[in-house]
């Protein structure tokens, strides 16, 4: 198994001081203080044996929880800073950007870390941001519900990918789609161009310009550092769409549920789809496990932990998100307990003494055995001195039992 440390990042704070110092995500010395706990996170990690660190990328929020709008420069400053754990995002929303634009950002940083660069992607759940940020193709947050608008967030997401691998893998592209072109105009091509003769027609790829000196393809630029791209991670809920994508394009799935049966199902119908597009993994292989981690010298001590931090965030924030769905029992019906025993009783919150929490992650490996395991850490949340004590017993005691 290999071992990730997540983080959202936050803005650290009580919740007297986020009503005090509102809005707390564009205080100054609080977001230098976000800085430097991730920074000192990230090396104790590199050290520590975790096998990568990730991040998410979301915009707007004034309440400093996810504070992370440039996830790409944040893991090239953090890469600057380490020597040999995986740097990921989770996730970048592809209907909220340009995908041109975000395939030459992660090659770039494909490149600038030397191939430690796993770009992770989703279609994006926060109307906050993908309405704002993806309002030129008239996108709204992903639902899972089959609606309409969730279709067509699922449509432009997979046309956005599209395009991203041919800017990888290929020298040259054209494209007309639903909703992007290359070139633009398509059918017209750009005229003019002012260095058709004597530079592009000379240097370029030699399939960019017609007879006339008409532009017909571009180069996306610079090719990516790992061949042929860099591999892809997604984090999904609970959706049969998204696995049998996921698993066509052989791409690795983390999952939110944590309830064991519902989790071996998920993985289960991983392992079932990669059979039918021939990539043939096996059970629990190119798959995650998001959990959260509390120990304790007691198992009171380890909930109480979880239960103040990161754990009543969750409650209070996530659930309004419907998160709470991935908690349910199978065969459960009305509303989900919105309470951090319930995120407990599903097994997404592990808590307990070093063999209670040993415990339960052997009876995840024996279960499915999942490839990746990712703690959901608690930076911003959690008093800096008990989250370096967390890493630690982490590091010393967990990972060695069950680490590749």
């Amino acid at each position: 198994m290999k071992f990730m440390v997540f983080m959202l990042p936050t803005i650290p704070a009580s919740y007297e001081e986020r009503e005090r110092l509102r809005p707390i995500g564009r205080n100054v010395e609080r977001m230098q203080q976000m800085l430097d706990e991730v920074r000192e996170i990230a090396i104790y990690a590199d050290g520590a044996g975790f096998d990568a660190l990730s991040l998410t990328e979301h915009h707007f929020h004034s309440e400093g929880l996810e504070v992370s709008v440039a996830p790409i420069p944040f893991l090239a400053d953090l890469a600057a800073r380490t020597q040999r754990i995986k740097l990921a995002t989770l996730v970048m929303a592809l209907p909220a950007w340009d995908p041109i634009r975000l395939a030459e950002e992660i090659a770039m940083l494909d490149h600038l870390s030397r191939g430690r660069f796993i770009p992770g992607i989703g279609r994006g759940y926060q109307d906050r941001r993908v309405k704002v940020l993806g309002q030129h193709y008239a996108v709204e947050g992903a639902k899972s519900d089959g609606s309409e608008s969730d279709r067509h967030n699922r449509e432009v997401f997979e046309e956005i990918y599209t395009i991203m691998k041919m800017a990888w893998t290929e020298d040259s592209i054209a494209y007309k789609g639903k909703y992007y072109e290359i070139p633009s105009p398509y059918e017209e091509g750009i005229r003019g161009w002012p260095v058709a003769e004597n530079w592009t027609a000379r240097y370029g790829v030699p399939d960019e310009l017609d007879a006339d000196g008409t532009l017909r393809r571009i180069c996306v630029v610079p090719k990516p550092y790992t061949q042929p791209h860099p591999p892809l991670w997604q984090a999904f809920s609970a959706s049969d769409e998204t696995i049998e994508w996921c698993a066509r394009e052989d791409i690795l799935c983390w999952s939110l549920a944590s309830e064991p049966s519902i989790f071996r199902a998920l993985c289960e119908a991983y392992r079932d789809a990669s059979a039918r597009h021939g990539h043939g993994r096996a059970l629990g292989d190119n798959f995650g496990a998001f959990r959260m981690v509390y120990i304790g010298e007691t198992y009171e001590e380890a909930f109480a932990l979880g239960a103040s931090a990161l754990g009543d965030a969750f409650v209070r924030y996530f659930s309004g998100f419907g998160f709470f769905e991935g908690f349910r029992r199978p065969g459960e019906t009305g509303s989900v307990p919105i309470t951090f025993e319930r995120m407990v009783e599903a097994r997404f919150a592990i808590v307990g003494t070093i063999d209670e929490v040993k415990r339960q992650i052997a009876e995840l490996c024996d279960d499915v055995n999942p490839q990746w395991f990712g703690w959901y850490l608690d930076q911003g949340l959690m008093d800096p001195v008990q989250l370096r004590r967390q890493l630690d017993r982490f590091a010393n005691e967990i990972i060695p039992a069950f680490g590749d």
